[in-house]
């Protein structure tokens, strides 16, 4: 019972991060910006966050479960670093429209998820492994958003 409360947490945390992430919408600004032609369309941006959400808290119940919160307080703060940019990331680009300062926060992201798949990896190697499919969606993401700043330097 305490593991499955446990995982509820983790869903409700990863989850936070995703309502607030969800709060900025790509709407009119993005939508005439020039974007490359290998963009994906709208409509498979939620549905691989949905999934990439879920693999997160899973990654993180995983780690909280193997060993005391005590022991894993580092590698969780680390986690908790990268939810926190990854939600900062949707404010800076669709809430500011300022890819640039996106970009820096993408950046930023991409190392606290390898940071993260490299401290849990002890812990779990599932739990760093889950956290594979978020970085390559990083990644493809990170790029993104740079050719997005640079086609749009003027915004």
């Amino acid at each position: 019972m305490k593991s499955i409360l446990a995982l509820l947490l983790f869903i409700i945390i990863v989850f936070n991060a995703a309502f607030v992430a969800n709060r900025f919408r790509p709407g009119a600004w993005y939508k005439g910006l020039q974007k490359p032609s290998w963009t994906p369309p709208n409509w498979l941006f939620p549905t691989v966050w949905t999934v990439l959400y879920i693999l997160i808290a899973v990654s993180g119940w995983l780690v909280w479960r193997e060993t005391s919160v005590k022991a894993a307080l580092f590698p969780l703060i680390i986690y908790l670093g990268q939810l926190i940019l990854n939600a900062l990331w949707t404010w800076f680009f669709f809430g500011l429209h300022k890819p640039g300062l996106a970009f820096l926060d993408i950046v930023a992201l991409w190392f606290f998820i390898v940071f993260t798949i490299i401290l849990f990896w002890p812990f779990s190697k599932l739990a760093g492994i889950l956290l594979l499919p978020y970085l390559l969606w990083i990644t493809f993401a990170a790029t993104l958003n740079y050719c997005v700043w640079k086609m749009n330097s003027s915004s």
